[in-house]
């Protein structure tokens, strides 16, 4: 049996301990004892926070919706009135160090690959990547492109952002260098085509 000595762990604890079991071996990772192993504490202390492994896998899904979505856009659009700046500052958001305590830059990857087996993560996801396009999308619109030219320029970036994420993880990009670059595309506006 493990000890923990300092401050008795709360969910939050679990839920970032599971998101890295997630992000390094997949949906079926998220297992109790496994986990309390990585956190250094007994599966009793999973229990009181949690009644079974689904309580703890809805409450990640919770949390990756608020402290990755809705907190990073609140954030944002509340900092920066510039809509160049407020997406350049986005992207560093998207792109720092934050999430390294949930896995880091495998973390959405980890959770597009749970979404092809779990029907509520697949509403989820989409549900996620709806409200960060409708964000981007009204980033493009402040920087002076039309609805349609918004909606792409979004799904570009956005897609460049998975895909980078995924590549990083791969140990064959810089996302954040790529993404800043993708950013600054975009700032530029659509460019007319010969």
């Amino acid at each position: 049996m493990t000890r923990r000595s300092k401050s008795p762990l709360a969910a939050a604890d679990w839920i970032k301990a599971a998101f890295r079991a997630l992000s390094s071996g997949g949906v079926q990772a998220i297992r109790v004892e496994a986990i309390a192993r990585d956190i250094k504490t007994t599966k009793g202390s999973f229990y009181w926070h949690f009644r079974d492994v689904p309580a703890l896998k809805s409450a990640m899904l919770d949390h990756w919706r608020h402290h990755a979505t809705e907190e990073i856009i609140a954030a944002n659009a509340g900092e920066v009135t510039d809509p160049a700046q407020r997406l350049q500052h986005l992207i560093a958001q998207v792109t720092d160090e934050r999430g390294a305590a949930y896995g880091g830059v495998r973390t959405e990857a980890a959770m597009r690959e749970w979404a092809r087996v779990d029907r509520d993560v697949a509403d989820a996801v989409r549900g996620v990547d709806r409200r960060r396009l409708a964000y981007l999308q009204s980033i493009a619109v402040d920087l002076g492109y039309d609805e349609g030219g918004a909606a792409k320029a979004a799904q570009l970036l956005y897609a460049g952002l998975i895909g980078l994420e995924y590549l990083e993880g791969q140990g064959l990009a810089n996302a954040a260098e790529a993404l800043q670059s993708l950013g600054v595309m975009m700032i530029r506006g659509p460019q007319p085509t010969v």
